[in-house]
């Protein structure tokens, strides 16, 4: 047998086993609040996945824990699916949603940290709903296998396969000799700066719950709206600044804050692809709120400079959060917007989308073959922040860049089959795949996708997990090459 299908059952097992540990504090919560359709749900929930968890523990027997490649993209991939699957039954059981497609579209939604929604109204959603939502965000951005990763030394063989496959970013940079260890230190930073922000979220007169929920969205760039109004509803300048700057934090490369914790300052402030992530998040609010101004849309310039910077930060980092309707907007802003959505943060940041690192190189390649043109016979190597960036590191970044797009562009097709506006069919997709969760048009701030079909809906979702595994871990599942035996 080619695939190790017993050790990956194994590991949907251990994924299964994180998934009802998961639900237990929005079963606590539920029963907190006296939410008993809720709770009851939760219950069922944790129930079912303990049962299969259980079940793959006792009877599936491993022969032998060697991975190959192939088997950790087949891992994150099954993992992934598993952990939306399960999730799903929280919403479907407690009548939040009225079928399993719309439940899972929910959960997916949130474990991809994309914060699309069908919901029309949040006022009548109970509160255990509201922390699950946002505890799928906290679970996913990091990455669920590495975090199985972290807890359990014993899945360390192979594990950096398996990281591989899941990691956000053109490449994933081991911080310790062994990937486990590297894990866990990724999660005490992250850890680090849920509890910081908390505080700080705190301090700006939240409650602990709203605290928590808007945390967990934050830092993790997932965006997911706990009120109807956003962060809006608290009418706070402290909680905008403390939110986006979260924001920006967690769009920066996690490995850079390791060795700046390790005292290797020098070495993040000259990070080219952060330098470039923030000159870019900086010309882009500086036009947007000049646009804002000028267009009367707002009366002050700091009224324009409040919300293009929220809102810029926001799309950039592919959270998603907004404090205005910028489907009002003048068509420059709502472009800049869709091009900040399309970029992205860094690589092995939270954040979704391209990641600034892959147009740093795509960009570095056009200048090379222009300066190609002009001195035939020049050996030009294509650099990053000094450094000669490997020829499979372009080879990788270039096949990204051209199966992004294909896949795009192909769905963009798809979905306009439903016929809507050419902006919100757009943006719909790029939403999806960026896992940005707020689009153009009718999917704006004010809207939804409960404007789309059931297929649709599983489609776009579908987009959601193949945007968040960097695609190829799914696409390669579509290919016969893929399951042959050589």
């Amino acid at each position: 047998m080619y695939f190790n299908f017993r050790i990956i059952l194994k590991i949907v097992g251990v994924i299964s086993f994180i998934m009802a540990i998961a639900m237990v504090p929005s079963l606590i919560f539920a029963y907190n609040y006296g939410e008993q359709d809720a709770g009851i749900a939760f219950f069922k929930s944790i129930i079912l996945a303990v049962t299969i968890g259980g079940a793959i523990r006792i009877f599936v027997r491993p022969t032998s824990s060697m991975i190959k490649m192939r088997d950790g993209y087949l891992i994150a991939a099954v993992c992934w699916l598993a952990a939306s699957i399960l999730g799903a039954f929280p919403y479907m059981l407690s009548g939040i949603t009225p079928s399993y497609i719309d439940a899972f579209f929910e959960s997916v939604s949130g474990f991809t940290t994309t914060g699309a929604t069908i919901i029309n109204d949040f006022q009548d959603i109970p509160k255990a709903i509201l922390f699950w939502r946002a505890l799928s965000h906290w679970l996913g951005a990091m990455g669920i296998l590495i975090l199985a990763i972290s807890l359990l030394p014993a899945l360390g063989i192979g594990g950096l396969m398996i990281a591989n496959a899941e990691v956000p970013g053109p490449t994933l940079e081991k911080m310790t000799t062994r990937i486990s260890d590297s894990a866990r230190m990724l999660y005490t930073i992250y850890i680090a700066f849920t509890l910081i922000e908390i505080i700080l979220l705190k301090l700006g007169g939240l409650s602990y719950f709203d605290a928590m929920t808007h945390t967990f969205s934050s830092i993790s760039t997932g965006g997911t709206a706990l009120y109807q109004d956003g962060i809006a509803h608290f009418n706070s300048l402290y909680v905008e600044i403390v939110v986006t700057f979260f924001h920006i934090v967690a769009s920066v490369n996690f490995v850079l804050y390791h060795k700046f914790f390790k005292g290797k300052w020098r070495e993040f402030a000259k990070d080219n692809e952060l330098r470039v992530f923030m000159a870019i998040l900086f010309t882009s609010t500086l036009l947007i709120t000049l646009n804002l101004w000028y267009s009367g849309i707002y009366d002050s310039f700091g009224s324009s400079l409040r919300n293009s910077a929220f809102n810029s930060v926001s799309i950039m980092s592919t959270t998603g959060s907004s404090i205005a309707d910028y489907t009002l907007w003048p068509s420059f802003s709502q472009m800049m917007l869709l091009y900040l959505m399309i970029i992205g943060g860094c690589s092995s940041s939270t954040s979704g989308a391209l990641k600034v690192a892959r147009i740093i190189i795509i960009f570095k390649l056009i200048v090379r073959g222009m300066y190609k043109r002009l001195h035939p016979n020049a050996v030009v190597s294509v650099k990053l922040g000094g450094k000669t960036i490997s020829a499979e590191t372009v080879s990788k970044a270039t096949s990204f860049t051209i199966l992004y797009v294909t896949i795009c562009i192909i769905s963009i097709l798809l979905i306009s089959l439903e016929n809507h506006d050419m902006l919100t069919t757009i943006s719909a997709v790029f939403a999806s795949i960026s896992n940005t969760g707020l689009g153009m048009g009718l999917i704006g701030p004010d809207g939804n996708f409960s404007i789309f079909s059931g297929a649709s809906r599983l489609y776009l979702a579908l987009l959601m997990i193949i945007g968040r595994l960097e695609l190829f871990p799914i696409i390669m599942l579509f290919s016969p090459s893929f399951w042959k035996a050589k």
